[in-house]
This record gives C-alpha cells, sequence and structure tokens, in this order.
C-alpha cells in the first residue's frame, strides 16, 4: 500500500505529471512508426529470413533489438535512434582532438549550437548509408518486389526521414520529458520486445524444445544479472572532503564535513549504447560488400553476433567507451578548484593540483572496475548461450540498458519528490528520517 501511495504521489506534482505524460506520448509516436511498412520490400518473407539469417543477417538480427523490431519490419522507423548516436560519438571524439571543434566546446551555448549541428549533417549522412546498405541486402537476398534504384532512393529516403523524426522525438523527450530521450527511445524498443521473447519461450516449453528446468534457469540468470546491474550502479566511494571555519563579524562559518560520491560506474549505461551504435558500422559494409566476393561473406560470418571478434570487439569498444564517457561528464580539475575556492580540503592532499590528481587517481581505479563489470554482464549471455545453448533472447547488452534507462530514470523521478517533499518510492529509511527533520 506504502508503495502504492508513493507511486501516486507521482502525479500529484503537476510539473512531473506533465513530463510523464508528455514523455509516454512521445514513446506511443516512436512506437507506431514502427508499424509503417516501407513501400517495396516484401515483410512476410523478410521476417521469416531473420529468424533463420547468420551472418550479414545475424548482424542485422541483432540491430533489430535495439530498434524493437523496426528493422525485420522494414518500417519508416528501421534505423531508429542509433546514427544520431553515432554521429555524437563522432563529434565528442573531434572535440577532444580537433583544435577548431575543441575551440568550439570552449565558446558556450553558440559552440554548442554549432556543433549540434554538425551533428545532424553527420546523422543524415550516416542515415543514407546505412539505409543504402540495407536496401543492397534487401535485393540481394530477393526480399524486393521490384529492385532497382528507384526501390532504393525510395528506400533510402523513407528511411532517412523516419531516423530525422526519431532524433527529433528524442531531442523533444530531453527538453520537455524525463529522462534522456536518446536513452529512453532505445529503451522502449527493448522492452517492447519482451512479450514475444516471453511469448517464444512459452512455446519452447510447449513442444519440448526447452526443458522446464532450462527455463526456469534462463529465469533465474535473467534475475541474478538485473540484481548484480543494480547493485553495482548503486555502489559508490566516498571522498570525505573537510571545510575549514571561519570567522565573519560575529558568526562563524564553516568546520563541517561533507563527501563526494564516486560512482562505480560513473558512465551509467551510454558506454553499453555506444558500442552497440559502433557496431553499426561494420554491419552496414559487410551488407553492402557481402555481394562482391567470398571474403566480404566470410567477414560477415566472423563479425557475427556471438562470434568470437564480434565479442572481442563489443568488450573492448565497451571498456573504451566508459572511460571515454567518464572524461567527458567528469572534469577532475573544475571540481577541485571548486572545493579550493570553497575552502575544502581532502586530509592528507594538498588543495589545488594534487587533489584533482587525487581525483583522477579513482576515477582510474574504479573506473576500470566499473568499465569490466559493464563488458563482462554485456557478454554474459553469449557465454552462457555457448556452453549451456539456451536461448537467451534479451542478450546482456540490452538487459544493461533496460534497467541502467530505468535506474537513472526513477532516480530523476526520486529527486523531484523529495524536492517536493514527498516521499519518494526508491528513498531509503535514513533519507526519510533527514527528511522529516
Amino acid at each position: 500500500m506504502v508503495l502504492l501511495k508513493n507511486f501516486k504521489n507521482i502525479f500529484l506534482i503537476p510539473e512531473l505529471r506533465k513530463k510523464i505524460l508528455f514523455t509516454l506520448g512521445v514513446l506511443i509516436i516512436d512506437r507506431l512508426g514502427t508499424y509503417i511498412p516501407v513501400i517495396g520490400v516484401n515483410v512476410p518473407m523478410l521476417g521469416e529470413h531473420m529468424k533463420r539469417a547468420t551472418g550479414v543477417g545475424g548482424l542485422l538480427s541483432y540491430l533489430d533489438v535495439f530498434s524493437g523490431g523496426a528493422l525485420s519490419k522494414s518500417t519508416l522507423f528501421a534505423l531508429g535512434i542509433m546514427p544520431y548516436i553515432t554521429a555524437s560519438i563522432m563529434m565528442q571524439i573531434l572535440g577532444m582532438s580537433v583544435p577548431y571543434f575543441e575551440q568550439l566546446l570552449k565558446e558556450g551555448e553558440y559552440g554548442k549550437k554549432i556543433i549540434n549541428q554538425y551533428t545532424r549533417y553527420l546523422a543524415i549522412g550516416l542515415s543514407i548509408m546505412y539505409s543504402y546498405g540495407y536496401a543492397v541486402y534487401l535485393e540481394n537476398a530477393n526480399l524486393v518486389l521490384t529492385p532497382g534504384w528507384a526501390f532504393r532512393a525510395l528506400f533510402v529516403l523513407s528511411l532517412t526521414v523516419g531516423s530525422l523524426f526519431v532524433m527529433w522525438l528524442g531531442d523533444q523527450i530531453s527538453l520537455y520529458g524525463i529522462g534522456n530521450g536518446s536513452s529512453m527511445i532505445v529503451f522502449a524498443g527493448i522492452v517492447s520486445r519482451f512479450p514475444e521473447y516471453i511469448i517464444k519461450t512459452k512455446a519452447m516449453v510447449d513442444i519440448g524444445t526447452l526443458e522446464m528446468w532450462q527455463a526456469l534457469f534462463i529465469l533465474v540468470i535473467f534475475i541474478a544479472i538485473t540484481a548484480c546491474i543494480v547493485f553495482l550502479e548503486k555502489g559508490e566511494r566516498k571522498v570525505p572532503v573537510q571545510y575549514a571555519r571561519r570567522i565573519i563579524g560575529q558568526k562563524m562559518y564553516g568546520g563541517q564535513s561533507t563527501f563526494i560520491p564516486f560512482k562505480i560506474n560513473t558512465a551509467g549505461i551510454m558506454p553499453v549504447i555506444l558500442a552497440s551504435s559502433v557496431l553499426q558500422l561494420p554491419a552496414t559494409l559487410a551488407v553492402m560488400l557481402s555481394s562482391r566476393g567470398e571474403f566480404f561473406r566470410k567477414f560477415a560470418e566472423i563479425i557475427a553476433p556471438g562470434a568470437v571478434l564480434f565479442n572481442v570487439i563489443e568488450f573492448f569498444l565497451i571498456v573504451f567507451f566508459s572511460f571515454f564517457y567518464t572524461a567527458l561528464v567528469f572534469n577532475p580539475d573544475e571540481l577541485a578548484e571548486n572545493i579550493k575556492k570553497s575552502g575544502g580540503y581532502i586530509l592528507g592532499i594538498r588543495p589545488g593540483k594534487k587533489t584533482a590528481e587525487f581525483f583522477d587517481y579513482i576515477l582510474n581505479r574504479i573506473g576500470l572496475v566499473g568499465a569490466l563489470y559493464l563488458a563482462c554482464l554485456a557478454l554474459l549471455p553469449n557465454f552462457m548461450y555457448a556452453l549451456f545453448k539456451m536461448p537467451f533472447y534479451l542478450g546482456g547488452t540490452s538487459l544493461l540498458i533496460v534497467v541502467g534507462v530505468a535506474l537513472e530514470t526513477s532516480a530523476q523521478i526520486e529527486s523531484y519528490l523529495i524536492e517536493h517533499r514527498y516521499e519518494g518510492f526508491l528513498t531509503t529509511g535514513r533519507m526519510k528520517s533527514r527528511i522529516a527533520r
């Protein structure tokens, strides 16, 4: 009853209620777009083809998870938000390595606006490349009713426009809704396929291709991975900060102590989303070149999901993006300078540069743990399938995204509730007592 009451509190705050309803409305529009097929594709045959596909088709089946099944139905929103995410990664890397973009980042809102424009132009280019590669694949697989340049042009135009619209929907969620727009769209796409996975598993048990104990084992693994993600996402190291006492007039200020929380996984689930979007590039290249010889077909099989090389690439991409994204969102020098200006210090560490080096030291150590945890959990279902030959429809990458986005969104809702003096549905007893006082 208490939990239901706390959920009811969510809709008692007008601003929060409006944000949640707006987000749900945008996500419904996004899901509706995944049911509008592009003209010229034999959709029933495409669905059957994707179920038994290997090599290039296996890569597309892997990417289909993040579009909520739109790719396997060849719909208007087949590309989803992934081209925009990939473009954002490229622009962030350029912002750290190219002087021109570095300067733009330092120019505040104006520079940010220019970079956002470049990101959108790059997303359009990637959408054209991805959609053309997909069109070529469909023609090579004899899934197009009237193949030729007319079909390719219409297909590329349809998917590019659809991707731009999804990108716009994500921006609207970030501006007026709750949570990160891109993450919420990927989250909705993955969650929308949960009923399909449950029905498939039940059907396999009914016809005897999957034993009941195997289905229960899959459920136990699913729950265990979810619990592990929640535990590690909440894990943090608290660094105590002391503040010197200051006497101003007749009053004494400062002298209190606080702490800075360093999360085990500072980057959240963004490294997993970024790694998944980057893996679209080799998939698209393999699709476009697969008809040009045996070498490219073999290449597509080598980098197919579940293959050793694919797992290795995904592992290192997640580790890399964990450190990369942490460097983007956390600035040790700026934090150390702010603490110094406020009269704070860490026991045994000199204020200023030494404090920044200490923060960097902590970030690197716990960041490595967080990166390895993300990479290992993302690949765990693949290893389980290799060992037990049981179907894990929801891969580790998908599960990490779902749980991670749910936790981040819940924390954002929680902060709204606490700000308005309501008990949050995730709030601990200790936090409640502090609010009461």
